[in-house]
């Protein structure tokens, strides 16, 4: 039922007057180009904003990265200058009493620990964004400007202690210090400073001698992250390493980051939080290990974006309303004429050969009609040459079909004769007719222009064969090349008309015995077969013609055809190199061919330029 319906369907848009298809067709390239632009530019346009968007808040965490990094750094140079001290490290030794307990005086008449103080003092009064410092020892000791503990408090058993005494003098940030038994004086909340802290170590005996605590002002953080704003309320945000929040904003859309979150050093990824889609850019400082996070919805879009695509649907919309009435008008214009004209042919159509269309119209409509007229005219010609086509037709394939038969049956009635002859024991006959069953065979090579070297050679052999039993002691040849170049391709009888030619006008030419050698070598990735004969070579005339012939086969303006007259004296023999250069030239290019030289009385020397191909062309079915 289905199929039916799509089949009616079908049939009623092929029925629709071409008027209809022409509105459609005018409506079609108008709107849907327009809708398509429409639908490209917002979606170019809000892919461009959202990376320029998301690149732009990648600078900015590095930016903040980079702030905050310069703070902690200038942490781990103060502990580092503490820890070099004299003062200090009499403290760690043991020789000066912290805690507020008296102690020996230094030679300025103030007690050692009042100068480590005033030295700790210093530092916090230079760096404002610095909380308080803490000096512990091994003993437990401890001296502090702004930073004081409970009584009874062993110092060396809290987390932060011993997190530095694991690092051994490596410089580490432990965020805020919940749950600790250190205060401060100016009465910090846990959520308002963040700590870090580092060990002295004796060079000697890596023995932790103590540990700096220094506590850092999250406003610091805070003023670099608080003045980014993402969008309309997105955000920055500052994580540990453990994921807990070093700063967030009063009202941020993720209490607690997921476990898990950061699978990289950078990144961009999406959370869905209460029900609403925010999209997450963060950052790792590899210094800090705090992770600098923007957070904002999805849903905003830039103000730029709506406007842009206000504009583009404004602008379908008016292009939509001029292609729909240049397309009633468009429509109307072409299907009136090719209406009268299909009229015209209706008539023609129901055997009426005599109609005419008659109209000035100079456009296409035009020319239509008056190559209908020239149609209608030439129809009667075409009617009585296809009986004639047809009859060609069958001949040809009648003719195809006895080329077809003959090669097989000269094959067999040769191969006959061969075995004939020597059941009779005349070898020397059989030899002959054998050779020229190769001939035949390997010429025709089963229609292939490509065939394999040793098959060409194989075809030489062959047909010196038969020469040799001709001419008998007058004629003696060899053949040399290498294995390797035997199973190389070349083009079909390439060697035969300069063999034949060698033979005829060159050593029967001759007195007494001649010999032929053919020579096959490959330089420079080609192929070169050379025919040498010691005959009674070409005089110097006929040689030039014989070059300038060779030079213009196969250029467009030679002029000149296989089927032209042989060279002077040549008694046919100019058929076969002509088109042996031919053949090599339209395969290959100008630059293949056949070289010639030759002097009266010492010889000729027949050279073959030819390509190295080493698989066989595809033979037609």
């Amino acid at each position: 039922m289905r199929k039916g319906s799509l089949n009616m369907e079908k049939l009623k848009l092929n029925n629709m007057p071409i008027r209809y298809k022409l509105i459609i067709h005018f409506l079609l390239i108008s709107i849907l180009p327009s809708i398509g632009l429409g639908l490209l530019i917002g979606w170019t346009v809000d892919r461009i904003v959202e990376e320029q968007s998301n690149e732009n808040t990648v600078q900015l965490i590095g930016k903040v990265n980079t702030a905050i990094e310069n703070d902690v750094e200038n942490l781990q140079k103060i502990t580092y200058l503490i820890s070099f001290d004299p003062g200090v490290q009499e403290f760690l030794n043991g020789n000066v009493t912290g805690n507020g307990q008296p102690d020996s005086t230094a030679g300025n008449g103030e007690s050692a620990e009042y100068n480590i103080r005033k030295f700790l003092q210093g530092f916090t009064t230079l760096s404002s964004e610095i909380a308080g410092i803490m000096l512990v020892n091994s003993e437990g000791d401890f001296i502090s400007n702004e930073m004081y503990t409970r009584s009874g408090t062993q110092l060396t058993e809290e987390a932060w202690y011993k997190q530095a005494a694991e690092n051994k003098g490596i410089f580490k940030i432990v965020g805020h210090p919940y749950g600790r038994a250190v205060m401060s004086h100016v009465d910090y909340k846990e959520s308002e400073v963040v700590s870090a802290v580092r060990a002295i170590v004796d060079p000697e005996t890596q023995v932790v001698q103590g540990v700096v605590l220094v506590d850092l002002k999250l406003r610091v953080i805070a003023e670099t992250a608080r003045d980014v704003t993402l969008g309309k309320t997105g955000y920055l945000t500052v994580v540990d390493d453990n994921g807990e929040m070093i700063y967030a904003p009063q009202h941020p859309f993720m209490q607690k980051i997921p476990a898990g979150l950061f699978t990289e050093s950078s990144g961009i990824t999406s959370e869905i939080v209460d029900g609403r889609h925010l999209q997450l850019i963060y950052r790792t400082s590899p210094f800090t290990g705090w992770t600098t996070m923007g957070v904002f919805p999805m849903d905003e879009s830039a103000f730029g974006v709506r406007e842009i695509t206000f504009n583009v649907v404004t602008f379908v919309f008016v292009v939509c309303m001029l292609g729909m009435t240049a397309s009633f008008y468009l429509a109307y214009s072409i299907s009136r004429p090719i209406g009268q004209l299909a009229s015209f042919m209706s008539k023609a159509q129901s055997g009426d050969l005599t109609i005419r269309y008659w109209g000035n119209r100079s456009d296409e409509i035009g020319l239509l009609g008056r190559s209908f007229n020239t149609m209608l005219a030439q129809i009667g010609r075409l009617l009585s040459l296809t009986e004639l086509q047809a009859r060609q037709k069958r001949e040809a394939e009648l003719r195809s079909l006895q080329a077809h038969i003959k090669p097989h049956f000269l094959y067999n009635t040769l191969d006959t004769i061969h075995w004939m002859a020597r059941s009779k024991g005349a070898e020397d006959i059989a030899e002959v007719v054998q050779s020229l069953s190769k001939l035949f065979r390997l010429g025709l090579s089963k229609g292939s222009d490509m065939i394999p070297l040793s098959d060409e050679l194989e075809h030489i052999v062959s047909y010196l064969k038969i020469q040799h039993v001709r001419y008998s002691s007058k004629l003696s040849y060899s053949i040399e090349v290498e294995p390797q170049l035997q199973e190389l391709y070349v083009l079909k009888l390439l060697l035969q008309p300069m063999v034949e030619n060698a033979i005829y006008h060159g050593i029967k030419e001759r007195r007494g015995p001649g010999h032929l050698s053919i020579q096959v070598t490959e330089r420079e990735n080609e192929l070169y077969l050379t025919v040498r004969d010691d005959g009674a070579g070409i005089t110097p005339e006929r040689l030039i013609l014989l070059k300038q012939r060779l030079d213009t086969v196969g250029t467009q303006d030679s002029g000149h055809t296989e089927t032209e007259a042989p060279l002077p004296d040549s008694t046919g023999s100019g058929y076969g190199i002509l088109n042996v250069q031919a053949r090599i030239r339209l395969t290959y290019g100008k630059p293949y061919g056949i070289t010639i030289e030759s002097e009266p009385g010492s010889g000729t020397v027949v050279t073959v330029r030819h390509p190295v191909v080493r698989d066989s062309y595809p033979e037609k079915d």
